[in-house]
């Protein structure tokens, strides 16, 4: 309705669009109006608890063995090498479909691929326990990581589309802090249970807490407003894919990402088989307790945005660097107040790393941003993958030495891969002033 004064305004907002206008009465210039979500705003905080909860299924059900693997190893008779294959072969099994699942949610929509993504995941997971030997137990962890594959790229080109810019880095946190409260319960949870009932029983309830969480995310995430389908032209996703990785940042940002998890798949996939042996040989449900430091992976993601206001994108990633190497080195120690330091130590550093990582990949990408935090993903899972092998390749011919060797290895990469960034950095600005 018209105003009843001339100095009054009008206000007509298009909630389809992410930006709508605004219309006075006394001037016929438009002043355009962000509708995306924004901390306290309506539909933020369920968004938020959502994507949390999808956070805690995925890497519940990724990671339901890795704890396990002592128990595993014993059941079916195998090494710790083929143990470690029922993490590796999901996380894998993710990296690998990660991108092709992105395009399909460039199609279908964010919320829809999602929804199916983790249907497909929990009922996987309900059928885990009968597996009847390592190589069904195997083969069964494939399928549930590619199904799982689904989810990571499209929720944070869902943050990216609905959220403001400006939220997008905590947005991005808190949904990463869900993954950290995921793997830590996974795995606190199966250690207790699987010491009093085994191994089946343990993945068992954590299929059943992963349906939990699938049923309430899809009840909780508001519908998108915001999301225009686009092309699975197969030439059209190669395009897409090959700008990304034609540019140099994103390039930066998808090693560091893989390099981060390297260390982490290493050192979550073999300490169980350290403090099981000797001088530690602690009982099942005290080793999946040590995964309560994840918690300290919740609020260090959580934070990230604070950390990157203060030091800047490099900066976070040099302290992110710092505390995983600090983390290593203390771990070396035969000491168990010592260990579980270290273990802080790395799960901050790399929580932290991987959320700055992670969401300067969105805030880099202007198009095709569900391929360009695909293709994160998916550098980020194999470096999951390649870590948790080779991590207890390491284990075996080197001890928990040879796994923290080749964690600092990693760390190394990343640092020396931040530094190019910040050398190109200062180069483009040169370039820039000298033109001007």
């Amino acid at each position: 309705m018209p105003s009843a004064s001339t100095g009054a305004s009008t206000r007509v907002v298009a909630p389809s669009a992410a930006r709508s206008t605004e219309v006075t009465a006394d001037a016929t210039e438009t002043v355009p109006v962000d509708t995306r979500l924004t901390p306290g705003g309506p539909g933020y905080r369920r968004m938020s608890f959502a994507l949390f909860l999808a956070g805690v299924a995925t890497f519940a059900l990724l990671y339901s063995t890795q704890a396990l693997l002592p128990l595993i190893s014993g059941d079916f008779g195998v090494t710790a090498s083929t143990a470690s294959w029922t993490v590796s072969a999901a996380t894998g099994a993710l990296a690998l479909f990660v991108l092709p699942l992105s395009a399909l949610s460039e199609r279908f929509g964010r919320r829809t691929l999602m929804t199916a993504s983790l249907a497909v995941a929990v009922t996987v997971g309900l059928l885990v326990p009968f597996a009847p030997s390592v190589g069904w137990l195997i083969a069964l962890r494939a399928v549930q990581g590619a199904a799982l594959a689904g989810l990571p790229a499209s929720a944070t080109a869902y943050l990216a589309e609905e959220v403001r810019p400006k939220a997008l880095i905590t947005a991005i946190g808190l949904f990463v802090a869900g993954n950290s409260v995921g793997g830590m319960s996974g795995r606190v949870i199966t250690g207790w249970v699987a010491q009093e009932w085994g191994w089946r029983v343990a993945v068992a309830v954590i299929g059943v807490i992963a349906v939990g969480c699938a049923v309430a995310f899809r009840l909780l995430l508001p519908a998108p407003r915001h999301f225009k389908a686009g092309s699975l032209r197969p030439a059209a996703l190669v395009r897409t894919v090959r700008d990304h990785l034609a540019n140099p940042l994103l390039r930066r940002l998808y090693a560091i990402g893989a390099l981060f998890m390297t260390v982490f798949g290493a050192v979550y996939t073999v300490i169980g088989y350290r403090l099981a042996d000797a001088p530690f040989s602690l009982p099942q449900g005290l080793i999946g307790s040590i995964f309560l430091v994840y918690l300290v992976g919740t609020v260090s993601a959580s934070t990230a945005g604070k950390l990157v206001d203060r030091l800047g994108r490099r900066g976070a990633l040099y302290l992110a660097g710092a505390t995983t190497t600090a983390g290593l080195l203390v771990s070396l120690a035969d000491s168990i107040p010592l260990v579980l330091l270290g273990l802080v130590l790395i799960t901050a550093g790399f929580f932290a790393g991987h959320a700055v990582a992670s969401s300067s990949v969105s805030h880099t990408a202007k198009e095709g941003r569900a391929q360009a935090s695909a293709l994160y993903q998916s550098a980020y899972y194999l470096g999951s993958s390649a870590g948790g092998t080779l991590g207890a390749v390491a284990y075996h011919s080197g001890g928990w030495a040879g796994t923290v060797a080749l964690g600092l290895l990693a760390v190394v990469g990343v640092v020396g891969i931040t530094v190019l960034g910040s050398h190109a950095a200062r180069t483009q600005r040169r370039l820039v002033a000298v033109r001007h």
